[in-house]
C-alpha cells in the first residue's frame, strides 16, 4: 500500500471512528409514537451518553486491497477508556504490510484526541445535523427497531446519508448504513459504511465497522474492524466473533 493510499484510509478511518459512543436505556414511551417522539428519545438517549466507569476493549482490524480476497495487513489493538474523557491505546499484533499498523496507529491517535475534546455534538444522531424520514420497523438480532432514513444537513465526511436502526425499548441506534455525506478525499469516488452498536455490561458500544471505498483507478479497497474483548474491573466480558461482527443489515 503506498503512502497515499495510506492517507486515504487514515482520512477514512478517522472519519468512521468519530461514531464510536457509550449510552444508557431510555424508557420506552406508552401508546403510538410520532417521528417527532423517536427523534426526541434518540436525542436525549445520546445527551445523556456519558461514560461512568473505565472499560477496555481489543480491536481486530483488517485492511482489504481491491483484486485481494485476502487481508493486506491485520492488526489488534488494545484500547483503554476512563472516564469522563480519557482514552489510551496500545498495538498488540501486527502481520502483513507494516502499513496497516501506521494505518491503525494514526486513526487510534485521532479517535484519542477526539475523545479528550468530549465533542460529540457535530456527529449525532440529532436534528442539528439530521433530517430524518420514518421508513417503519424491522427486527434486528431479535430486537424490534424502527428504521429511519438520515438525510444529513450539511455535507461532512463524518456525517452519512443512509439508513439507522433504532432500538424501540432503549431509543439507541443499534445499525447505520450508507454513504458519507462527502467524501474525504478527490481520490475517493464513494465510501460505504457499516457501523454495529451493542450494549456491552453497561457500555453501548461501536462493536464492528466496515468501510469500502471505490478509489479512483485503483478500486474498491476495505477496512474493517470489530471488538474481540471487552473487559471491566479486569473481567472478561465479551467475545466477538467476526463471522457476526461484519454481517451487514440491508
Amino acid at each position: 500500500m503506498s503512502a497515499s493510499q495510506t492517507t486515504l484510509w487514515l482520512t477514512i478511518g478517522v472519519s468512521v471512528a468519530m461514531f464510536c459512543c457509550l449510552g444508557a436505556a431510555q424508557p420506552a414511551p406508552a401508546g403510538p409514537i410520532s417521528l417527532n417522539d423517536i427523534v426526541a428519545a434518540l436525542e436525549k438517549a445520546q445527551a445523556t451518553a456519558r461514560p461512568q466507569f473505565s472499560y477496555q476493549i481489543v480491536r481486530q482490524y483488517r485492511l482489504f486491497g481491491a483484486k485481494n480476497s485476502d487481508a493486506d495487513s491485520e492488526v489488534v489493538a488494545q484500547v483503554d477508556f476512563w472516564p469522563p474523557a480519557k482514552e489510551d491505546f496500545r498495538i498488540q499484533q501486527s502481520s502483513g504490510s507494516r502499513r496497516g499498523a501506521q494505518l491503525v496507529q494514526r486513526v487510534l491517535e485521532r479517535e484519542v484526541e477526539r475523545v479528550s475534546h468530549n465533542n460529540q455534538s457535530r456527529i449525532a444522531l440529532s436534528r442539528d445535523n439530521y433530517d430524518f424520514d420514518y421508513i417503519g420497523e424491522g427486527i434486528l438480532d431479535h430486537r424490534p427497531c424502527y428504521l429511519l432514513q438520515l438525510r444529513p444537513r450539511r455535507r461532512e465526511p463524518e456525517l452519512i446519508s443512509g439508513k439507522a436502526w433504532v432500538d424501540e425499548h432503549s431509543f439507541l441506534v443499534r445499525h447505520i448504513e450508507g454513504d458519507l455525506a462527502k467524501s474525504p478525499s478527490w481520490w475517493l469516488k464513494k465510501v460505504h459504511v457499516s457501523l454495529n452498536f451493542d450494549n456491552l455490561e453497561g457500555a453501548w458500544l461501536q462493536t464492528s465497522m466496515e468501510a469500502a471505498a471505490d478509489v479512483r483507478i485503483a478500486g474498491t479497497h476495505t477496512l474493517t474492524s470489530w471488538i474481540v474483548d471487552y473487559r471491566r474491573a479486569g473481567e472478561v466480558a465479551y467475545a466477538h466473533t467476526p463471522s457476526r461482527a461484519m454481517r451487514g443489515y440491508r
